[in-house]
């Protein structure tokens, strides 16, 4: 009975925020956005650094930062707290689709360019370059020119940019890109 009151009162506190249960422990609706491609708002789906990094293991996805850690307000680490769930199934649609080796280079750390559609807010990712992933990109998603910064970018069929930062890739998750 009293797990069922303490269950009761934490539903009215989190009312508000409708938390989501099932599939992404700890993750909690966030205010609806909608993505300047011009797709319809959805609304956003915020997760835990512990329940990405379950997400990854699980699908065989590492990460790895500069300053070994996951602070969110460290530069030199790399964080997943905040991160959008569908960056999460983002990631793991890519690792699926393409059976590539996988590793997450930068996350929601303070550091990286800030936007509505940023990193930060949950809805982009960094990933380590290889020649799988590079051709895997290449050859299945658009080519659509250079961004702002001369990084070349690609989109998936699902409306998500591929932006070749160099010396890494940069994806801006609007959606779970078919997961």
């Amino acid at each position: 009975m009293k797990l069922r009151s303490a269950l009761t009162a934490l539903t009215l506190l989190a009312a508000p925020a409708a938390v989501v249960l099932g599939g992404a422990t700890g993750a909690i609706a966030a205010p609806s956005a909608a993505p300047s491609n011009g797709a319809a708002a959805v609304a956003v789906t915020k997760i835990s650094h512990a329940t990405a990094t379950s997400m990854f293991s699980g699908s065989g996805i590492t990460w790895s930062s500069s300053g070994g850690c996951s602070d969110r307000d460290n530069s030199t680490c790399t964080s997943f707290t905040e991160l959008n769930l569908a960056t999460a199934q983002g990631a793991q649609t890519l690792k699926s689709a393409t059976g590539c080796a996988l590793n997450i280079t930068g996350g929601t750390e303070t550091g990286h360019a800030s936007g509505t559609y940023s990193h930060w807010n949950g809805y982009k990712l960094d990933y380590a370059k290889s020649t799988c992933v590079t051709n895997y990109i290449k050859n299945t998603f658009t080519y659509i020119g250079p961004r702002g910064d001369g990084a070349l970018q690609y989109r998936s069929g699902s409306g998500n940019i591929y932006a070749d930062e160099g010396n890494h890739w940069d994806v801006l998750y609007y959606n779970c890109g078919g997961c």
